[in-house]
């Protein structure tokens, strides 16, 4: 569904109870890329990555095209940038029962601060029961690139949230597909590499592949469906390969 045809901002459901509300934008170069959130609608609902600030508008009409935004309960971010958390506090104005749900760390170092409401901090492994959905969240520090990362997995439908982890240039007009995405994002990453590449890379990569996740929702390009568990290994072997 196009909710906004002058932005071609649009809805789509990847997973049940979960939407994808992507907006394609042009990149300086002419080139386009995109800017995913992700909505859980459940009992308490989700929106994981707020959208930059400028986004706000745009966001706030897909949300609406789905629930009431003002049922909001939770805003989710991996780690501080403008597209991960920009318009947290518009979303928080818009919604008054809705807290920031980030990483212990990101809640010690930035969104005690940057938020208008305090966060709710998860630990590594913590589950937060939304209704139907039940979040669990992963610690990732450095992968790809902040030290306050995190990210997370709904357990009733296996989609992991995968952040920056798959990022794909492009509009990305397919919401959810089960063709090859690493090879996009690998060529894509080789321009700027924006992994910090840590020591414990490969063991993180390798224990999320152990939550057999069976979509990936990735935060710039389609979602994805699949073995993730082999996409995310293949994607920890490219990773070494080229560092």
């Amino acid at each position: 569904m196009i909710t906004n045809p002058q932005a071609g901002t649009n809805v789509q459901e990847i997973a049940s109870g979960i939407f994808r509300i992507n907006t394609p934008v042009p990149l300086p170069d002419g080139n386009l890329f995109s800017f995913n959130q992700y909505l859980v609608v459940d009992d308490q609902p989700l929106l994981f990555h707020s959208g930059p600030r400028q986004l706000f508008p745009l966001v706030s009409e897909a949300i609406a095209s789905v629930m009431p935004v003002e049922r909001l309960r939770y805003i989710g971010l991996s780690h501080v940038e403008a597209d991960e958390c920009g318009a947290l506090n518009l979303f928080l104005a818009a919604a008054p029962q809705a807290v920031p749900l980030c990483s212990s760390i990101a809640a010690m170092v930035s969104m005690g601060d940057m938020a208008d409401r305090p966060p709710r901090a998860l630990a590594d492994g913590e589950e937060l029961a939304l209704g139907t959905h039940t979040m669990r969240w992963f610690d990732t520090p450095h992968l790809p690139h902040g030290w306050e990362c995190g990210l997370m997995m709904d357990t009733h439908t296996r989609t992991f949230f995968c952040g920056d982890l798959l990022t794909q240039p492009g509009n990305s007009e397919r919401a959810l597909v089960d063709s090859d995405i690493l090879g996009p994002s690998e060529a894509f990453r080789r321009q700027m590499d924006y992994y910090a590449h840590a020591p414990q890379t490969a063991a993180l990569l390798a224990g999320l592949a152990k939550q057999e996740p069976r979509t990936l929702a990735c935060m710039h390009g389609s979602a994805w469906q699949g073995d993730g568990a082999s996409l995310l290994r293949s994607l920890s072997e490219a990773l070494s390969a080229s560092h």
